[in-house]
């Protein structure tokens, strides 16, 4: 019998039995931990090799909250959704008044920190000053930092993109089973900081084109596979999406407003703009085919 389907794995009544035995053989790992030893009983890995830990940890977890299963406590405890473990201090990092030109600042310095000791200021430096705050991704995903010499001026980050969006599904014109199988090769804008010290006009789209002109190299690098479309969500409560405009990304429409679970047909959220940017020319026929 099937208890759960999550991000594509069906968990069984067996499957059920297999966890709470790997939770009662170690009783002192962590839900990290065991999250890996089930990703290699499994042979659930990413298309790097690396372990999808994060993924199996939100499994787990779902499992844990429809008593399923009884998980260990957290081993560490986020403040609200913004998370300060093992960050550096924001005394650290030079908040005086910034003004200058693009043409002024260049050659800026764009690093992707994802797995790299800079991952914690990046972390820092959303989780003070995003107003969203800083949640550690789920999936295959990527950190941006860009420095003017030294010193940070803004942060960007690209996560593994939602399964169903209505108006992007439309826009590519794929069926559901090709956007099961080629869902990984988009990814989502989702969060994206100029700090509030630095006013540098034009800065915000000029940075999102020089991204989108690595990111599919960055992404092969460590998933080992390329993107050919990104995409994202714009709060329209609080943006108008100009940066995006400028840096020539496609308003695709509205979202509904009711998120993925909702079983209402309410409004139950603020209704965001979804905005998407082709990385190659042909990347419909490419997001099309299925191997």
């Amino acid at each position: 019998m099937t208890i759960l389907s999550y991000r594509g794995r069906v968990v069984s009544d067996a499957d059920i039995v297999a966890i709470n035995k790997l939770i009662t053989d170690y009783p002192h790992d962590s839900r990290r931990s065991l999250s890996v030893r089930l990703c290699s009983i499994w042979g659930w890995t990413q298309p790097n090799g690396y372990p999808r830990d994060m993924v199996c940890r939100g499994l787990m977890l779902a499992l844990h909250r429809a008593g399923h299963i009884t998980l260990p406590p957290p081993r560490h405890v986020s403040a609200g959704r913004r998370s300060v473990v093992g960050v550096r201090r924001t005394a650290e990092v030079d908040a005086t008044p910034f003004n200058a030109t693009v043409k002024q600042i260049q050659p800026l310095r764009i690093m992707q920190v994802r797995r790299t000791p800079d991952e914690k200021l990046y972390a820092d430096l959303v989780a003070h000053y995003h107003y969203l705050g800083y949640t550690q991704p789920v999936g295959e995903h990527l950190k941006y930092v860009v420095f003017y010499n030294q010193r940070p001026i803004a942060c960007c980050a690209f996560s593994s993109s939602p399964r169903h969006i209505g108006s992007r599904d439309r826009f590519i014109g794929w069926d559901p089973a090709t956007r099961r199988a080629n869902i990984h090769l988009i990814a989502y804008n989702t969060r994206y900081l100029i700090l509030p010290w630095v006013t540098i006009r034009h800065l915000a789209s000029h940075l999102l084109s020089r991204i989108a002109q690595r990111i599919s190299d960055d992404w092969q690098t460590i998933y080992r596979h390329p993107l050919y479309l990104l995409e994202t969500f714009v709060d329209t409560e609080r943006f108008a999406g100009t940066c995006y405009k400028a840096a020539n990304w496609t308003y695709l429409g509205l979202t509904t407003g009711r998120g993925k679970n909702d079983q209402t047909n309410r409004v139950n959220r603020s209704i965001k703009a979804i905005w998407a940017y082709p990385l190659r020319k042909d990347f419909r026929k490419r997001l099309i085919h299925v191997s």
